[in-house]
């Protein structure tokens, strides 16, 4: 059976690329079963929580699973695709992280999987709980809830949208307990309650030390220049000092200034040495890493920042030794756990090889010069010490962490987000926090270093998503794909495969939470998908957004008046009413203002807003809020080395910034206008003030933009208020952002522009629906280009005027047509009612989905299928002919996705119907005329 499927891939992979040889359109589908396929058929698939039958909750809906250990703590162990038997899941993690009043802490999670290639289910029961983490305390399951309100605009949308999209929640709430505080208090206590042993800042060499100097060059020293404990040497060379260590020592820290030193295992550090090994911690400027040799291997971390000193500490504890490194002595990062039977005897600081001993490398490397600073051993903490700490901890007991899943019916997508509740008497600061921590398996394999990792086959979204029109600015907001430490068997040689998703904002969210008060995280979604196909992967993200932010299925027929003088608005209305527009928008450069609050604006905004809405038609205009200053010490502050991403914003936590959106509340409230144009959206940028009144300083400035911001635009959804934002806000509250294009294009002569405003089309809608992606249609002059750019006079140019309505109502996607008119006389007027009355008679299937067919180049036909299985008409094939000469193309439409795999009723666009069979490949073979410059178009039923 396997050789089978085998000759028939190889049968349809030599097929497919003849035919695209032949300029025959195909879609290739990796389901040869279509009887089960989420995309084409709503089966029975809602969402459920059960126990399995090794008393593991599975959180399912037939297409997708995660499962959770309960004990000893909670645990993701399973993350699988059903319908392909994927598993997802290679590693155990903590569930989430999170830093209170400074502290770290795991959420959840289990140690002591033995390797992190897989993991097996007889591994589990044999794990253990992070004895100082939050521990499972109890869950919960309800119902999916709306996330914030929507008021719908039916009349714009294909059909009726479910908010929330259905499914089932499951909550788990963790708790420290008395084990975790103990841990806490021992863990936290500072250094500073420690005997100090035996410290050396190195004004000269102490009498303890023994020198070890590399005799590879004569200028290799621990102490340059008469310097004691400046190191000058090669960079792959050993120079360091030696002493035994103390009877009661229990802590090694040393301060290490890495200065122009560019070794790697050879960078300066801290080693112990056993009797059978040596344990080291050490600095690799060479590659910006910290090393650690556990005395079998090396482990490499990235994020060390050249030029800055750091201390790097070994602990002794009961039967291992614990080392951390940190720039401050206070924040610190763990690296490793180890081991261990006996106790050191010497310990050694400086420059050594990869197991830290003396031996040189065969290649030596430049000079460079780096710094002991100060050395310490430390001994064991006072019994008082330990107990007024541990209960200085005891508030940390009244915290409550959930860590909330979603898992939708009919959709193989999972969300989660996490809350912080304070159930003390005391304020909580939540500092940062990681929601997801996911080892997932490697989509390729290759030992040496790459330019460009392939990345899991997920599409990861969340709401907390600025500074761009595409959905990966989230890897700027707040995720990262990052190398995994714990996989040390992996095949990459330097172990850097980006397999561990964790998501986190990258800057705070720094907020104090009172007694009493809580705290929700940003959610993030993770769609598991079953097929590496482009377009298949396109539709199942675009179903996804559909059902996650169902506001984007609203598609309204917008015209952009270029004036907002009375007149010139009302022109726009009564034009748009009569032939079928349904929104105008007063553009930039109109004269709308949205931040003058006077009355008088306020009167006859409202009068407006009345006499479009008399008419059946939204109105609203554009405002500018980001990408300008705005001064008096409203702008953001940006650190040292950062710009505003577009150059200057105003803070929007400025006096400034609250003036400006209690000015749009009060505008839109006031009235009634449907729709704000934000241009130059919230980016992320941060701000380093710390006068300004919503935030108090660089660490919480992010986090509380965004969130001034969103909730206005979830105010907005719950209005009915319609938002154009050239940003990807849609999971916050957005309806709309570009597709993509580039404006001077519109200065090019027309016939150019028809092309580029399909290929604008046509790669833009690989992610987004549709409707999800405007485009802009200047119907006067714009960046220039005179007349040969130029639409109007509109009945002048009635053939280029009809191809753009074409292109733009045959694709589902809806224009900004910027201009004084909509047209100009009788003959253009009917030309605008005809494609809109095309657009409202298929708007189902044409705010449906895509299947790209052929990309338009100039030099021959393009088109695209729109699919619609659960709809009336199936599929709508809009095909173009960009020559100026007649052509016939035999083209092999693919009807996969319309859902019709045996015969199809095929309308053209005269209204005259055939039946056709659909091939073995889910083809259907379709000879077609398209006139010169012109288009063709049929209904799939």
């Amino acid at each position: 059976m396997k050789k089978i499927y085998v000759l028939i891939y190889v049968f349809l992979a030599i097929h497919l690329n003849t035919q695209a040889q032949k300029g025959v359109a195909e879609v290739r589908n990796d389901h040869l079963s279509s009887g089960n396929d989420w995309l084409l058929y709503r089966s029975n698939q809602p969402a459920r929580v059960q126990a399995n039958e090794e008393g593991h909750l599975v959180l399912s809906n037939g297409l997708v699973s995660r499962t959770f250990a309960t004990a000893p703590n909670g645990a993701t162990i399973g993350l699988e695709h059903l319908q392909t038997g994927e598993s997802f899941l290679r590693s155990v993690r903590p569930e989430a992280e999170i830093q209170l009043d400074g502290i770290r802490f795991e959420v959840g999670g289990l140690t002591g999987q033995p390797i992190h290639n897989y993991l097996l289910p007889e591994w589990i029961a044999s794990m253990k709980a992070n004895p100082g983490s939050f521990k499972l305390a109890a869950h919960t399951v309800e119902n999916t809830k709306a996330r914030f309100a929507w008021k719908k605009r039916a009349e714009w949308m294909p059909k009726d949208m479910p908010w929330p999209a259905p499914g089932k929640e499951l909550v788990f709430s963790y708790q420290l307990d008395e084990e975790a505080i103990q841990e806490l208090s021992e863990r936290m206590i500072t250094d500073e309650s420690r005997k100090t042993l035996f410290e050396d800042a190195f004004a000269s060499l102490h009498e303890n030390w023994k020198r070890v100097e590399s005799a590879a060059h004569e200028r290799n020293s621990f102490i340059n220049e008469g310097k004691a404990g400046e190191i000058m040497a090669l960079a792959n060379t050993a120079v360091y000092a030696e002493q035994p260590v103390l009877p009661d020592a229990s802590v090694f820290l040393a301060k290490i200034d890495p200065g122009t030193d560019q070794s790697s295992s050879w960078g300066p550090g801290l080693g112990l040495v056993f009797s059978d090994k040596v344990i080291k911690l050490n600095l690799r400027p060479g590659n910006q890493e910290i090393g650690f040799y556990d005395g079998q291997q090396e482990q490499r971390m990235p994020g060390l920042e050249g030029g800055k000193p750091v201390w790097l500490r070994m602990e002794l504890g009961e039967g291992k030794l614990l080392a951390s490194w940190s720039y401050d002595k206070h924040d610190w990062q763990p690296v490793a756990a180890v081991p261990i039977q006996q106790a050191p005897q010497t310990v050694r600081i400086g420059k050594t090889d990869a197991s830290g001993t003396d031996k040189d490398h065969t290649e030596k490397g430049e000079f460079g010069r780096s710094k002991i600073e100060v050395f310490s051993m430390l001994g064991e903490i006072s019994p008082d010490a330990k107990a007024a700490d541990l209960a200085s901890y005891r508030y940390l007991l009244d915290i409550t962490v959930n860590v909330h899943y979603e898992l939708y019916d009919g959709l193989p997508v999972f969300s989660k987000w996490v809350t912080v509740e304070n159930n003390s008497d005391q304020p909580v600061t939540v500092n940062s926090f990681t929601s997801e921590i996911l080892a997932v398996t490697e989509p390729e394999s290759t030992v040496d270093s790459r330019e460009q990792w392939q990345l899991p086959n997920l599409t990861i979204e969340t709401d907390y998503n600025f500074g761009g029109m595409t959905s990966e600015n989230v890897l700027r907001s707040s995720i990262a794909w990052k190398p995994d430490p714990l996989y040390k068997t992996q095949v990459n040689y330097e172990r850097t495969m980006p397999v561990l998703l964790e998501v986190s904002p990258k800057y705070g969210p720094e907020q104090e939470l009172n007694p009493q008060a809580s705290f929700s995280s940003y959610r993030v979604w993770e769609l598991l998908h079953d097929s590496w196909d482009r377009e298949r992967k396109g539709l199942e993200h675009r179903r996804m957004m559909r059902s996650l932010a169902p506001w984007v299925t609203e598609n309204p027929i917008l015209m952009h008046v270029r004036s907002a003088e009375t007149e010139a608005v009302k022109k726009a209305i009564d034009q748009s009413a009569e032939v079928g527009f349904e929104m105008v928008i007063m553009t930039f450069g109109s004269g709308f203002n949205a931040e003058d609050a006077s009355r008088e604006n306020l009167d006859r905004m409202k009068g407006l807003a009345d006499y479009a809405h008399s008419k059946g038609i939204a109105l609203g205009g554009y405002s500018l809020l980001a990408s300008r200053r705005v001064g008096g010490g409203n702008d953001v502050v940006m650190p040292e080395g950062m710009t505003p991403r577009f150059g200057n914003s105003p803070c929007l936590e400025s006096e400034w910034g609250h003036h400006y959106f209690e000015t749009l509340y009060n505008l839109y409230s006031t009235t009634g206008l449907d729709i704000l144009e934000h241009d130059g959206s919230y980016p992320g940028d941060v701000c380093a003030a710390t006068d300004h009144p919503g935030h108090k300083g660089l660490a919480d400035s992010q986090w509380n933009q965004y969130r001034r911001i969103a909730e206005f635009y979830q105010w907005a959804r719950s209005k009915g208020i319609y938002l154009n934002v050239p940003d990807y806000y849609f999971l916050a509250g957005s309806n709309k952002t570009g597709m993509g294009y580039r404006e001077t294009n519109w200065s090019l002569p027309r016939a150019q522009q028809e092309i580029i405003e399909r290929q604008n089309i046509y790669d833009g809608t690989w992610s987004k629906t549709p409707s999800m992606g405007w485009m802009f249609v200047p119907l006067v002059q714009y960046h220039g280009g005179g007349e040969a750019a130029t639409i109007e006079p509109l009945k002048a140019h009635l053939p280029h005027y009809e191809q753009r309505l074409a292109n733009l109502f045959g694709a589902g996607v809806q224009a900004c047509y910027r201009g004084p008119q909509l047209y100009d006389a009788p003959e253009t007027k009917a030309l605008v009612e005809k494609w809109v009355g095309f657009y409202k008679k298929h708007r189902e299937v044409l705010d449906a989905d895509i299947i790209h067919l052929r990309r338009p180049d100039g030099r021959d036909w393009d088109g695209i299928l729109h699919v619609n299985p659960r709809g009336e008409e199936k599929g709508l094939l809009m095909l173009y002919n960009p020559l100026s000469e007649e052509i016939t193309r035999t083209i092999n439409v693919p009807a996969y996705y319309t859902g019709l795999h045996e015969q199809v009723v095929l309308e053209d666009q005269w209204g005259k119907s055939h039946t056709l069979a659909v091939g073995r490949e889910f083809s259907l073979p379709l000879e077609v005329t398209i006139p010169e410059r012109g288009y063709r178009y049929f209904v799939l039923k």
